[in-house]
């Protein structure tokens, strides 16, 4: 059941036996934090997660670290003509 206050903003929820409320189809998938800012209070916002294996190509430095390596691959085509060599180093420890 939702019913609309003067305020278009506004609506009035029922929390279902569930303890679950829908927000609307538009948020459908979407992951929202919500924070508990008093008794009755809750605060929902949309948001994005960032795994933290993911997070350092948010930061400047590995953003433009990113950046850099594309730039090098887009100017030398892959090959596999020292790959022998290549395995048998790192498989000795070498880098």
């Amino acid at each position: 059941m939702t019913a609309t206050i003067s305020n278009p903003s506004v609506s009035v929820k029922v929390v279902g036996a569930n303890g679950q409320i829908s927000l609307g189809k538009q948020f459908a998938g979407r992951q929202v934090l919500v924070e508990q800012q008093g008794d009755g209070v809750w605060l929902v916002r949309t948001a994005t997660v960032v795994p933290d294996n993911e997070r350092w190509l948010h930061a400047t430095e590995g953003a433009a670290d990113l950046v850099q390596a594309l730039a090098w691959a887009a100017k030398n085509a892959p090959s596999d003509a020292n790959a022998d060599k290549t395995l048998a180093r790192l498989a000795n420890g070498k880098r």
